[in-house]
């Protein structure tokens, strides 16, 4: 039986949609964006966490790691992150929870019969499920649809967060099973993109062009990152996107950065770069949501 890796099911979210939601993180991206504060999401791969700041060099890990990644030098635990397998047996035996593994195997009954739990919640907010990441489209399509399909048939609004970068065929799929997609645009640049996002937008733009052409009810979604993106410039060449090929998001949704997974990244032995990035004041961001209002797009938040 086919299963997902999931990094974790949020419930009672209020950022990720309509109403109270249960947001279902998917690990694994095809994009690497600089500012990501899910960086355990990224590869799709189970990975450890590994915080150095809890450890007591106990040793109790070693005898259970069947690769050899942990050691102990000189009093000192070193862990060989390129031996890791994603295994999981060391987070059992470190009672001083210094280890956490990102990734969890669930088959679609499985992550149907959780968000199902929630029913109550979506009821009396208009809230749904929202199938997040990492990046969603990114997942095997035999995964995916019949737990769209799934989550559809008990009645339950499925919204899908979504970079863009997938083949158009998988959107095609679930779109029957879709209530909306919170669609992200990042940059207009396909150079810039791909500076700060690891890939070029040619595919992204294309595929809400086609989402938009379909029917689909979408809700844009702009990180809005000081130093990459937050200027006159680009939120213009957005509303000129939307205006000449006649997309009309029932919502837009300009969310400001921050930086609040940066503690993440050195838990997985990776660098944050958040001295490239600023947070925008907040007369920037009533000035951008101002733009989108003034061009029509009424229904334009700060946040969602």
């Amino acid at each position: 039986m086919k299963t997902a890796v999931v990094t974790n099911i949020q419930r009672y979210s209020t950022h990720d949609g309509d109403g109270v939601r249960t947001t279902i993180f998917f690990k694994g991206c095809p994009l690497s964006c600089r500012w990501c504060h899910n960086p355990e999401s990224q590869d799709f791969r189970k990975e450890l966490f590994f915080y150095d700041n809890k450890c007591k060099n106990c040793g109790g890990c070693i005898p259970r790691c069947q690769s050899g990644a942990n050691v102990l030098e000189e009093g000192k635990l070193c862990f060989d992150r390129s031996k890791c397998t994603g295994c999981g047996t060391c987070t059992d035996w470190c009672i001083y929870e210094a280890r956490e593994l990102a990734g969890k195997d669930y088959t679609v009954e499985q992550l149907v019969k959780e968000a199902k739990k929630d029913r109550i919640f979506y009821e009396q907010s208009g809230g749904g499920v929202t199938l997040s990441g990492g990046e969603v489209m990114s997942q095997d399509i035999e995964i995916l649809e019949p737990l769209c399909r799934g989550l559809h048939r008990e009645g339950l609004s499925v919204f899908i967060d979504t970079c863009g970068f997938a083949p158009y065929e998988k959107y095609e799929k679930i779109l029957p099973y879709v209530d909306t997609f919170l669609y992200d645009i990042k940059a207009m640049d396909s150079a810039v993109h791909k500076e700060w996002t690891g890939v070029d937008n040619a595919l992204i733009l294309e595929n809400l062009k086609k989402l938009s052409a379909a029917g689909a009810n979408i809700y844009i979604r702009i990180p809005t990152i000081g130093g990459v993106n937050a200027n006159e410039g680009f939120m213009q060449q957005v509303i000129t996107l939307l205006t000449e090929n006649n997309i009309h998001p029932a919502q837009v949704n300009l969310l400001p950065y921050h930086n609040y997974g940066r503690n993440k990244y050195a838990s997985l032995a990776k660098e944050y770069d958040d001295a490239s990035m600023q947070v925008p004041s907040d007369e920037q961001m009533e000035q951008f949501k101002n733009m989108f209002i003034n061009s029509g797009f009424t229904k334009t938040n700060i946040g969602g």
